[in-house]
């Protein structure tokens, strides 16, 4: 049996829903596109989207959840590739203290989310 599957979303739980949400429009463009409310109030799902690709990112807000997320030492991480000028969205990313690991023989850098999640951000052609 031959199985084709396809990325549908990633999940990521965060802290606080409203300021994962400014942070992932601000620094990558990445919109709402659906939200989802359990009855009891007890979680909410955000997803957010690219506007052109059908992948979507799942912020998971748990309203019960004390403290910071234990994200340990896998190395696990979103990447998105930008378009335009590549230089000049690294450096308004630099400018925001958003940058937070820099491979210059690679060509890329990682930013990282308001829960420390890291995100490699590489050109859209390359």
């Amino acid at each position: 049996m031959e199985i084709k599957g396809r990325f549908d979303h990633f999940n990521i739980n965060v802290t606080n829903l409203e300021r994962s949400i400014e942070f992932y429009d601000k620094a990558l463009g990445l919109k709402v596109i659906d939200r989802r409310k359990a009855a009891d109030g007890s979680f909410e799902l955000v997803f957010l989207g690219d506007g052109a690709s059908g992948f979507r990112l799942e912020l998971t807000y748990l309203r019960d959840k004390e403290g910071a997320y234990e994200l340990g030492d896998n190395e696990s991480h979103l990447c998105i590739r930008v378009d335009g000028d590549y230089d000049a969205v690294r450096e308004y990313h630099r400018q925001n203290g958003w940058v937070c690991f820099e491979n210059h023989k690679m060509g890329l850098y990682f930013i990282n989310d308001p829960d420390d999640y890291w995100i490699e951000v590489l050109p859209l052609n390359r």
